[in-house]
């Protein structure tokens, strides 16, 4: 086999820069781009044997020969191969099998903060809240205090400030779900910039005078020791605000960020398919093989009519399914899909 050096590429959101590797299989491009497929040789340990290295173009690696680098010219008719359904639902669950695992690593405090971003109604939550529900289970048989809370919705800067306190411990953990007007807020933005940073000491400040915070015995400014992790529907860099992308992008240089990558109607749907495969969305329902591709079928189809394209939906869906097996697609159009105009 062919050596090759990696000028600049990305694996696993770490990157790839002047190192070389075995070639399985030059340039091709997929659903998320252009990538070499090598052999890992060591350089990523409990990752397999083969991987996949995204780069930009076929100038981002060199061939090697010996102790040269050999002129890298692209085939003048290479055939690009298209992402098989099967591929994709790999790409996907690999995806979020990350973000278990990063949402583990924060929880044990060996990672200080992540940001996920992701659509809604795929399961982004779901997977954080089972590993913070794991984490806290003795303290709830115990009745103690939980080290970690979910929280949902708005947020005012006091209360953010008093819920950062609480939960400042080294030990604690914060997750922020669906909590985007937090970030509309220049006092809560610099509060979490603060929870989110890097260096070895985060100090977080209250310098307003606040009867609320003298009440509870809280102080005016504390050392931060928690984990934080913030799940949002947001694309940080799509953002068309300057001034709100210059805040993202300070977040963003302060911890890990971990987008999910399901930009397209077909990721949402091959995700849902993915869940389903996994004997995890349809538990419960005891459905044959063949009635759980009749509802994909349905939702593929009806895509663009359907109110949004979620797990959420097919659960509903499949809800319908079961209650009514002769008439549940009459049923979802008129309760799962918009009124036409």
């Amino acid at each position: 086999m062919s050596a090759i050096r990696i000028v600049r590429g990305e694996y696993r959101g770490k990157t790839v820069k002047n190192q070389n590797f075995t070639l399985v299989s030059g340039f091709q491009t997929g659903a998320k781009g252009g990538y070499v497929t090598v052999q890992n040789d060591g350089t990523f340990p409990n990752c397999p044997s083969t991987i996949r290295i995204r780069v930009d173009a076929i100038t981002d690696y060199e061939m090697v020969s010996g102790n040269s680098v050999v002129a890298n010219t692209p085939a003048p008719k290479a055939k690009v191969e298209a992402e098989t359904e099967e591929q994709a639902m790999t790409r996907i669950r690999e995806r979020f099998e990350i973000l278990t695992e990063m949402s583990k690593a924060c929880i044990g405090g060996d990672i200080r903060a992540m940001i996920v971003s992701g659509p809604p109604g795929v399961g982004k939550s779901y997977g954080v809240e089972q590993e913070i529900e794991k984490a806290t289970l003795f303290d709830r048989l115990a009745g103690k205090r939980l080290r970690a809370e979910v929280v949902k919705g708005t947020a005012s800067p006091i209360g953010l400030y008093q819920t950062l306190y609480k939960y400042s411990d080294e030990n604690c953990v914060l997750v922020f779900d669906d909590c985007d007007s937090i970030l509309l807020d220049d006092v809560c933005l610099n509060l979490l910039k603060g929870a989110l940073d890097s260096s070895k000491k985060r100090k977080i400040s209250w310098l307003s005078e606040s009867s609320t915070l003298r009440r509870e015995g809280i102080p005016d400014q504390f050392d931060f020791k928690g984990s934080v992790i913030f799940i949002t529907n947001l694309k940080f860099d799509k953002m068309k605000s300057q001034k709100l992308r210059d805040h993202l992008d300070a977040l963003q240089s302060r911890c890990h960020y971990l987008d999910l990558t399901l930009d397209t109607m077909q990721d949402k749907i091959l995700r849902i398919k993915q869940i389903a495969k996994d004997g995890v969305l349809f538990e419960g329902y005891e459905f044959e093989p063949e009635t759980q591709d009749s509802i994909f079928e349905f939702m593929e189809t009806n895509q663009t009519r359907l109110r949004e394209m979620s797990l959420r939906m097919a659960l509903k869906i499949a809800d319908l399914r079961k209650l009514s097996p002769g008439n549940w697609k009459r049923l979802s159009e008129t309760t799962c899909m918009k009124t036409a105009d």
